[in-house]
């Protein structure tokens, strides 16, 4: 198994016997987190997920003809906002309403 690296028994006994982490209190940036800090760094993440607050966005089910949604598509990234973008524009010249 060259090549490979592998942890040896002795290396596993070593981990084993220096226990827990023992800061030494010299370098600040060697001090492990408290638990009120460690908290905080999760609370902190958790609230970048997801949808932005105020997002005005709507989920939606909506049926398109393939070869529409292959040129938006084959556009890259972004092809939902483009398509967007090309529906705010249509809406700027015709009225949504039926018979127009």
């Amino acid at each position: 198994m060259s090549g490979l690296k592998t942890t040896s028994q002795t290396d596993l006994a070593r981990l084993r016997a220096t226990g827990d982490f023992a800061w030494d209190g010299t370098d600040e940036d060697d001090r492990p987190l408290s638990l009120e800090e460690m908290q905080a760094g999760i609370d902190a993440n958790r609230k970048k997920r997801g949808r932005p607050v105020g997002a005005l966005k709507e989920s939606t089910t909506i049926r398109f003809d393939r070869d529409v949604l292959e040129m938006f598509r084959a556009s890259g990234p972004g092809w939902q906002t483009r398509m967007n973008a090309a529906l705010r524009d249509w809406l700027k010249s015709h009225s949504p309403t039926r018979g127009s």
